[in-house]
């Protein structure tokens, strides 16, 4: 039976295991934002300089760097249910063990154990959505799973300014290490792969083997990879875009306390979330938007009939084209637009993220992903760590985020021009035999 002549299941099983993926992804989030989120209570008790929290942030990007690297290959030879588990369970225990460190060394320390971590969150979770979804579906899964990176972010200020608010921030780190270890035991009572899933209708396990897709025989090698300019297309993307969206996760709340003069914490009768909060909320909301549509769009447009390489492609373009306006953000007057623009900019970067990481579905076999995403990852990694120090230097010389924010706006540009011109069509990997 042909892709084309099967309609689509009454089973919907695979939705809710993207909704496990949502909420793995979620938790990530939190875990990782909340120093960004206390930056200024934390910064002031503990009297960082901007080159300290640079270098925490710098910290966290390597570590998170070299275990992407790692840890995708791992994740293609152990599996995603093992694996997820054990690194679930290891990063809940590293951000709790925020809470006690006191010292620049300790929260290095610290961010450096939840960097090796979580480095599996990304990497384990594309991997799964190209087990249980066929091609045409991947992009709006990965749309929907992208968007709990959103809503983590908006998570966060709620949850971290709340209990540093009533209990100190250092309540918050135990507070969010607690709900890792509630998705712990949530995902090993539901995830399984389709073939051994006992939740699973026959029908729906067809569509989502439509594809009659290939297992490669063996783990993808990294020095095989490095010679396929398929592999260089991801490394590259994820170089340019991700230094922004850790700029986003790490520097926002500073950015609007210093650019637009919003606080932290209320005053007077202002309420229980400083007007930072309701920003950031506002920012990552439009970044769901962003994240979904993205998926949607290209999914859609294959759906319509086109190629995967054209639907992917223009998809990315046009979310390149939507991040353009961040380079006049730092000198804007209004708050609001501000908001609206780095929305707008969180937005294009999750549009962007969702389809470069189906790609990778597109290309290689489904035991490749993880060891693909991995690479890339460390890429955007390296970029983060040179983005984090770059950061650190300028605001420490020049005050200003103006340098910082036109590389964001043109980052995107920069990184579709690279992927087109590395793979103009997409022609899949063959790894080796199949099985």
């Amino acid at each position: 039976m042909t892709a084309q002549s099967l309609a689509k299941p009454m089973g919907r099983y695979r939705w809710g295991i993207c909704a496990l993926l949502f909420f793995v992804i979620t938790i990530n989030y939190i875990d990782r934002q909340v120093i960004g989120v206390l930056k200024p209570v934390i910064e002031s008790e503990m009297g960082w300089s901007e080159v300290d929290y640079g270098n925490i942030v710098t910290a966290f990007q390597l570590s998170y760097g070299v275990g992407l690297l790692l840890v995708g290959r791992w994740l293609d030879a152990v599996g995603t249910r093992k694996g997820m588990a054990i690194a679930i369970a290891l990063w809940s225990l590293a951000a709790a063990l925020h809470s006690v460190a006191r010292t620049v060394f300790q929260f290095v320390l610290v961010r450096m154990a939840l960097g090796v971590a979580e480095s599996a969150g990304y990497p384990g979770a594309v991997k799964s959505i190209a087990e249980w979804f066929p091609r045409r579906e991947r992009a709006l899964a990965m749309g929907f799973l992208n968007a709990g990176a959103n809503v983590g972010v908006v998570l966060t200020p709620i949850i971290g300014i709340t209990i540093a608010g009533i209990y100190g921030w250092q309540a918050a780190f135990l507070v969010t290490g607690l709900l890792g270890l509630v998705l712990l035991v949530i995902w090993l009572r539901f995830f399984r792969q389709p073939a051994d899933h006992a939740g699973l209708t026959g029908e729906e396990r067809d569509w989502i083997e439509q594809d009659g897709e290939q297992m490669a025989q063996e783990p993808l090698k990294w020095r095989d990879a490095l010679r396929q300019r398929q592999a260089w297309y991801f490394i590259c993307g994820k170089f340019f875009t991700d230094p922004v969206w850790y700029l986003f996760l790490f520097w926002l709340p500073d950015f609007l306390a210093k650019t637009q003069g919003m606080e932290l914490f209320p005053k007077g009768d202002s309420g229980i979330l400083a007007t930072i909060g309701p920003a950031l909320i506002g920012v990552y909301l439009l970044a769901d938007i962003g994240s979904i549509a993205g998926g949607w769009l290209s999914s859609s447009l294959i759906a319509r009939g086109w190629s995967v390489n054209r639907a992917r492609k223009t998809t990315l373009f046009a979310a390149a084209c939507l991040a353009v306006p961040l380079v006049t953000v730092a000198s804007v007057p209004s708050s609001l637009v501000a908001v609206l623009l780095i929305g707008l900019g969180t937005a294009a970067h999750q549009a962007f993220s969702s389809n470069i990481f189906t790609m990778i579905a597109d290309l290689y076999p489904r035991n490749a992903v993880a060891t693909i995403a991995g690479m890339g990852g460390l890429a955007g990694s390296i970029g983060g760590i040179l983005i984090a120090q770059a950061t650190g230097w300028t605001l420490e010389l020049t005050g200003s985020y103006v340098p910082i924010v036109i590389y964001a706006g043109m980052a995107y540009l920069i990184a579709f021009l690279c992927i087109h011109l590395i793979v103009p069509r997409m022609e899949p990997v063959t790894v080796n035999e199949g099985a």
